[in-house]
């Protein structure tokens, strides 16, 4: 808001007020802005408070969406090979670099979880090293894509790291993990950026921690990891149906998982015992297929996921295996599904995340 002195008062002038383009109905004006490459979103965003309003708003993505003008880019989180400096890169549809993130905020973390939400980044929880002792945190950063800046939002209703964390319709859900004594956890807790808050689910039947979740028709997935009911490591499934409110579970669930994407209504998993082959989850039928990676030499040695335009990335997340990236397209021939990808990171592979806007 700004105040302008008039015969002795103050008016109150709201920017929502003022015209995106002087001249132009704002609904047109939108549509203009939309028409705007993602690159210059930055640059949109200082031109003044409206503008960035607009450019921060869920309803912007939408309007792009209409006008054909989505951007679906690469966000990678990679670790140098002294494991003690990590960045963000982008990369573009085509997997061309385009630049680096600034750097997070707060402490330097593990066990921490990355979702994306209405075009934004956000970094959850985690635990850091203070002391010489592991400290769990209830932090939440969120990077806003538009803006190429970090914001903190509200902390997690309870500290935790190494839990399952997944989107959801729109929420955000996190389930389980250990908590600030080092406790495992079976609180759950689902974040709604509408209102900007966190409020606490059913929790699960046992504590759980070392997991992972997928969210997939209105219902989320928890499994992997271990359980204080289980000996070694836990083949169950908690699915949680948010239209009820409840959990169910089976045990159809895999057990020492180590990396996972999402692409499309599918689930795709590799299992620490043997990273030579991928899992692959229908949530239609919850069944699962195994296909084989064209990989050689140990099978213990790591990888991440990705996905871009519809397909599959495998990154090498250790440095120095000399593996390429591969691309897996799922709608393609059998025997022409793996391709050697041209994408080169600058370390090795921590995360990933694609954000369309």
């Amino acid at each position: 808001m700004q105040a302008f002195a008039i015969s002795g008062k103050k008016r109150i002038v709201n920017f929502m007020d003022d015209p995106l383009i002087p001249g132009l109905p704002d609904d047109v004006a939108k549509q203009c802005l939309a028409l705007v490459p993602r690159a210059r979103f930055p640059s949109m965003g200082s031109v003044c408070k409206k503008w960035r309003f607009v450019v921060q708003s869920k309803e912007f993505i939408t309007v792009r969406r209409l006008a054909g003008m989505l951007e679906e880019w690469l966000y990678v989180l990679t670790m140098n090979a002294g494991g003690n400096e990590s960045q963000w890169e982008v990369m573009d549809c085509f997997g061309q670099k385009l630049s680096s993130l600034p750097p997070m905020p707060g402490p330097v973390k593990t066990g921490f979880k990355v979702v994306v939400v209405d075009g934004k980044l956000l970094v959850i929880a985690g635990c850091s090293m203070i002391n010489g002792s592991l400290v769990a945190s209830a932090d939440v950063y969120q990077y806003d894509t538009c803006l190429n800046s970090w914001g903190r939002l509200a902390d997690l209703e309870v500290a935790r790291y190494d839990f399952a964390c997944a989107e959801v319709n729109g929420l955000i859900y996190v389930v389980g993990g250990h908590g600030i004594d080092g406790e495992s956890l079976s609180s759950a807790e689902v974040y709604d950026p509408e209102t900007g808050t966190w409020t606490f689910i059913e929790s699960l039947r046992r504590p759980r921690w070392g997991c992972f979740a997928s969210g997939f028709n209105g219902k989320l997935y928890v499994m992997g990891g271990r359980s204080n009911f289980t000996i070694g490591n836990s083949k169950l499934l908690d699915v949680y149906n948010t239209q009820c409110g409840s959990w169910h579970g089976s045990k159809n669930g895999l057990t020492m998982v180590t990396a996972h994407v999402e692409v499309g209504t599918k689930l795709f998993c590799i299992d620490w015992k043997n990273q030579r082959k991928m899992s692959v989850f229908n949530a239609e039928d919850e069944t699962w297929e195994v296909v084989a990676l064209p990989l050689s030499g140990s099978s213990r040695a790591g990888f991440q996921f990705g996905k871009l335009s519809g397909k599959l990335l495998l990154f090498s997340s250790q440095e120095g295996t000399g593996h390429n990236t591969l691309l897996y397209d799922p709608d393609a021939a059998p025997g022409t599904q793996w391709k050697t990808s041209e994408i080169k990171l600058s370390g090795s592979c921590v995360c990933s995340v694609t954000i369309t806007a």
